[in-house]
C-alpha cells in the first residue's frame, strides 16, 4: 500500500507553481464583468422593466408578472452575449451548500432550433422537493417544490450558465432553504429597528443588515489529498499523528505566501472580481497551509450569496493548480481549525450605522439603545445562537485554545464596559434630569467613542469591534444564513420590546429621553451576565460562565434540543420567520445530518485501519521478526537478546496496538449498529455523539501510535508533515 503514498509524493514533487490567468487592465475595468447589475439592465431592458426590477431590489416591491417576459428576454440576450447556453435557479437547501438544475436556452419548434427564456422560467423553477432535506415537511411521494427568483441578489454567469439566485419552498409554502427565513428575519428586523430609530429620527423608513464574511481555509496538494481516503470522504483526517513542526513557532501567521498558493490566490481573486466579489485581503493564517480571504462588507443577502459562490470558485480554481481547498473546520488534529467570522452591523436607509457611537448625546443615546437591545437579545437566546454553529465539523474546534469558547459571551472593550457599569449603577432617570435628549447626565458624561478604541479579544464569541459585532464561532464550511437569521430574529424581538417599553413609560407620563434611558439601563442590567472582558479560554471563565447560567455547547446532539424549547419556537413564530413545523423540521434535519456525517467518519476510520494501517503494521512486524531471527542465528540463543531487545519491544508494541485496533473497530461497528436501531433521530444522534464518537477517538489513538512505530517507507498514507509542508 505504501506505493500509493510514494506515487502521491512523486506527483506532488512535479507540481510546480501554476500559471494564473488575469484579465488585462486594472481590476476596476473587469470587476462585475459576469454580473447583470442594475447599470447593465438599463441597456437590455425597457425603462418600465428596469424600474420594476429596481423597485424590487431596493424596496422589496413585487414584480409585475406582465413584465416578467421582457425582463427574462433582456437577461437571456445579455447572457448569450456573454457566452451562456443554459440557465439555473441557484438555491440553498438545508445542506450548507448550493443546488442547481441547468436548463438550456435552446428550444425546438417545427424542426427549427431557437433560443427561449420565458418570464415564467425566470420567476420559478420546479426541482424535486423530496430529494432535499425537509425534516418531514414533505413525503417521499410528494415531489413538487419551487425555486423562485430572489431579485435582491443579482444574477450572474458561471461556467457558461446564467445563475439566478433563488429561494426554495415546498408546494405547500414551507421554507426548504436558508434564504427564505433570512429574508423574513430582515423584514422583522427592519420594522423593529426603524421603530426604535424613529424615537430619534422620524425620517428613517427601513433598516438593513450589512455583513462582512471572513473565510478561512486550508490548501494541500491534490495528489496527497487524493491519497487520503478520509480527506476525500469526510473533509478531515480521521487518523494522523501530529508533525514534529506545525504552528508552535508562530512563524506562519502573516508570513510570506508560498508562490504556488499565491498564484492560485491571484487566479481565484480574478474570478471573484468578475462575479462582483470585492476581496480586499489575503494572508497566511496561524496553521501551516492555512489561509484567509475577506471581502468588503455589503448587504447581508448579497454577502451570503457571494460567500457561497466564493467557496465554489476557490475549489474550482484550485484544480487548475493541482491543489485542493479544504473547508472543513478541523481537517488536521492538533493544529488550528478554520472558522468564518461574520461581521454584522445594522444600517438605516439614510446611511447611518446604528452600531457606530455618536459624537453627540443624542447619537450616543441612539447607539446605546441599539447596543443594549443586541446585548439583551444575545443574552436571552445565547444557547440558541451557539446551537447555530453546533455542527460535527465545528465540534472538533470549538472550546479549544484556538477558537471561540463553546459558550456565548460579548466583548465590548474597556471604554464601553465602563459606560455600561455606570449606567447599571445609576438611579432611575427622572424628568428633571432629562427634559430633552441632550440633557441626560449619564449620556453627557460619555466620552467620544472612537472605532477600535480598545484592544480586540480573539477569545470572545461575539465581540464588538468599533461599529459592528463579530460573531466568531461560525464554522468555515457553514452557510452563515442560519446564524445570521437567528441573530436578526433575536435582535428584532429585543428591539420590538424596547420600543414597547419606551412607549409604555411615555404613556405613564415620562419624558421620552428619560424613558429611553431607563429602558437602556434595564436591558443592560438584564444582560450583564453575557458581558465578559477577560480570557475566554481560561478555566476561570468556564467556571464563571456556569455560575452566570450560560450554557456551553458540550454535545452537538444535546445542543439541538434548544429547537424544542418553547422560547425558541415562540421567537421564530411571533417574529414571522419560521412556523413551529418549520422549526421542528430543522431540528430533524440537524440531527439527521449529524448522524449521517458521523456514520461516514466511523466507517472510514474502520476501513482505513483494517485495510491500510493493520496490513502495514503486519508487514513491518514480519520485517522485525526476520531481523530478530537473523540476529539469533548469528549470536545464538543466549546472546542475541543483547542485540535485539529494541526490535522485540517494538514488535510487542505493534502487536498491542494492532490488537487494540481490531477489537476497537469491532466495538465501533457494534456501537453503530446499536445506535442505528434507535428509531427516534434525536436519540440516535445522542447515541452517536456519546458512544460512536468516543470509540473513534480510541481507534485513532492506536493508529496514530502505530504511525510512529512503523517504517516510514511502509506507511501507506501521506503524513501531516507532507500534507502541511510539502
Amino acid at each position: 500500500m505504501a506505493i500509493f503514498r510514494q506515487r502521491a509524493l512523486n506527483e506532488a514533487s512535479s507540481h510546480g507553481t501554476g500559471r494564473f490567468y488575469r484579465e488585462d487592465g486594472p481590476v476596476s475595468e473587469y470587476f462585475g464583468l459576469n454580473v447583470l447589475d442594475l447599470d447593465k439592465m438599463r441597456k437590455y431592458m425597457s425603462q418600465a422593466a428596469y424600474e420594476a426590477v429596481l423597485a424590487s431590489v431596493e424596496h422589496g416591491a413585487k414584480l409585475d408578472r406582465g413584465l416578467a417576459d421582457e425582463i427574462a428576454a433582456g437577461m437571456m440576450t445579455w447572457a448569450m452575449e456573454m457566452g451562456a447556453t443554459h440557465y439555473t435557479h441557484l438555491f440553498q437547501p438545508l445542506t450548507d451548500s448550493t443546488a442547481e438544475k441547468h436548463e438550456a436556452f435552446i428550444s425546438f419548434k417545427n424542426g427549427k432550433a431557437f433560443e427561449k427564456f420565458s418570464g415564467s422560467a425566470l420567476v420559478q423553477q420546479e426541482p424535486d422537493a423530496s430529494s432535499f432535506p425537509n425534516g418531514g415537511l414533505r413525503n417521499t411521494f410528494e415531489a413538487r417544490g419551487y425555486s423562485a427568483w430572489d431579485p435582491s441578489s443579482p444574477v450572474f454567469i458561471m461556467d457558461g450558465t446564467l445563475c439566478i439566485p433563488s429561494v426554495f419552498v415546498a408546494y405547500t409554502g414551507e421554507a426548504l432553504d436558508t434564504k427564505v427565513p433570512n429574508l423574513k428575519s430582515l423584514h422583522a428586523l427592519s420594522e423593529a429597528a426603524a421603530s426604535v430609530v424613529n424615537l430619534f429620527d422620524e425620517s428613517v423608513k427601513a433598516v438593513k443588515v450589512n455583513l462582512g464574511i471572513e473565510q478561512e481555509y486550508f490548501v494541500v496538494d491534490e495528489s496527497l489529498y487524493n491519497a487520503r481516503m478520509d480527506l476525500r470522504m469526510t473533509g478531515r483526517t480521521v487518523i494522523g499523528h501530529t508533525s514534529a513542526k506545525d504552528q508552535q513557532l508562530e512563524d506562519h501567521y502573516f508570513g510570506a505566501i508560498p508562490s504556488r498558493v499565491n498564484s492560485f490566490m491571484k487566479d481565484f481573486e480574478t474570478e471573484a472580481y468578475k462575479l462582483g466579489i470585492l476581496l480586499m485581503t489575503r494572508h497566511n493564517e496561524v496553521a501551516p497551509n492555512q489561509f484567509e480571504c475577506a471581502p468588503v462588507f455589503c448587504d447581508s443577502i448579497k454577502a451570503i450569496d457571494q460567500n457561497m459562490m466564493l467557496m465554489i470558485v476557490m475549489q474550482k480554481v484550485a484544480e487548475r493548480h493541482h491543489l485542493k481547498v479544504i473547508l472543513h473546520e478541523k481537517p488536521f488534529d492538533g493544529v488550528n481549525g478554520s472558522g468564518k467570522h461574520c461581521n454584522w452591523s445594522i444600517v438605516t436607509d439614510t446611511g447611518v450605522n446604528l452600531l457606530s457611537p455618536g459624537k453627540t448625546p443624542t447619537k450616543n443615546l441612539q447607539f446605546l439603545s441599539f447596543y443594549a437591545s443586541v446585548l439583551r437579545a444575545v443574552h436571552k437566546h445565547n444557547y440558541l445562537l451557539m446551537s447555530t454553529v453546533a455542527t460535527l465539523g465545528n465540534s472538533y474546534r470549538l472550546g479549544g485554545d484556538e477558537a471561540p469558547p463553546a459558550v456565548m459571551s460579548v466583548f465590548s472593550g474597556s471604554t464601553l464596559y465602563d459606560v455600561f457599569k455606570s449606567i447599571m449603577e445609576m438611579d432611575e432617570v427622572t424628568e428633571s434630569e432629562s427634559s430633552s435628549l441632550e440633557s441626560i447626565k449619564i449620556v453627557n458624561s460619555i466620552p467620544e467613542i472612537f472605532p477600535d478604541n480598545t484592544d480586540r479579544n480573539r477569545t470572545s464569541t461575539f465581540a464588538f469591534t468599533g461599529n459592528r459585532f463579530e460573531f466568531r464561532a461560525v464554522g468555515a464550511s457553514q452557510n452563515v444564513s442560519t446564524s445570521v437569521y437567528t441573530l436578526n430574529t433575536a435582535v428584532a424581538e429585543s428591539l420590538r420590546e424596547f420600543r414597547a417599553e419606551v412607549d409604555a413609560l411615555e404613556a405613564a407620563g415620562e419624558e421620552r429621553a428619560a424613558a429611553v434611558m431607563n429602558v437602556v439601563r434595564k436591558f443592560i442590567t438584564q444582560a450583564r451576565d453575557i458581558m465578559f472582558e477577560g480570557n475566554g479560554y481560561s478555566k476561570e471563565w468556564e467556571l464563571e460562565s456556569q455560575r452566570r447560567g450560560l450554557r456551553p455547547i458540550r454535545n452537538v446532539a444535546q445542543a439541538y434540543e434548544v429547537y424544542h424549547e418553547p422560547q425558541t419556537v415562540e421567537l421564530f413564530d411571533k417574529m414571522g420567520v419560521l412556523a413551529p413545523n418549520e422549526v421542528e423540521a430543522r431540528f430533524e434535519i440537524l440531527n439527521e445530518t449529524y448522524v449521517k456525517k458521523l456514520q461516514i467518519e466511523a466507517r472510514v476510520i474502520g476501513d482505513m485501519c483494517l485495510n491500510h494501517v493493520i496490513p502495514a503494521a503486519v508487514k513491518y512486524q514480519n520485517v522485525l521478526i526476520e531481523n530478530i531471527k537473523g540476529l539469533k542465528d548469528i549470536f545464538g540463543d543466549e546472546a542475541y537478546m543483547n542485540y535485539c531487545s529494541s526490535e522485540i519491544d517494538t514488535l510487542k508494541q505493534i502487536s498491542t496496538y494492532v490488537n487494540r485496533i481490531s477489537s476497537d473497530v469491532q466495538a465501533l461497528v457494534e456501537a453503530r449498529k446499536k445506535a442505528n436501531r434507535i428509531e427516534a433521530i434525536a436519540e440516535r444522534a445522542k447515541a452517536y455523539s456519546q458512544e460512536v464518537k468516543d470509540m473513534m477517538d480510541k481507534v485513532r489513538l492506536s493508529a496514530d501510535n502505530l504511525e510512529m512505530l512503523i517504517d516510514d517507507e511502509m506507511w501507506p498514507l501521506p503524513k501531516y508533515r507532507e500534507l502541511l509542508f510539502f
